[in-house]
């Protein structure tokens, strides 16, 4: 069993309110946690209108898998997200 913890640090410019930033966002639970090996929380700047930290736990049997799954939810968020990834940080488990 192999295990990943994938961080990303979002800004969000002009966001001027915490409805705003939800809907900016769009939905990362529901679009990443109905998937078994992927657990999605939203693990920093909760308060903060302009920034946003969400944190993802990749479970496989392979490493390969992980790793793979990784990029797959990076690409995915940098196309359907309304923000901008600041700083991205994987670690293996």
């Amino acid at each position: 069993m192999h295990i990943a913890i994938l961080t990303l640090t979002f800004s969000l410019p002009g966001c001027g309110s915490l409805k705003e930033k939800r809907q900016r966002m769009g939905g990362l639970h529901a679009r990443f946690g109905n998937t078994p090996s992927v657990a999605v929380c939203e693990s920093g700047g909760r308060a903060r209108h302009d920034a946003s930290e969400w944190t993802f736990v990749i479970v496989g049997l392979s490493k390969r898998e992980v790793e793979s799954q990784c990029s797959q939810i990076e690409e995915k968020l940098e196309r359907i997200v309304d923000a901008r990834v600041m700083n991205v940080e994987r670690e293996f488990i």
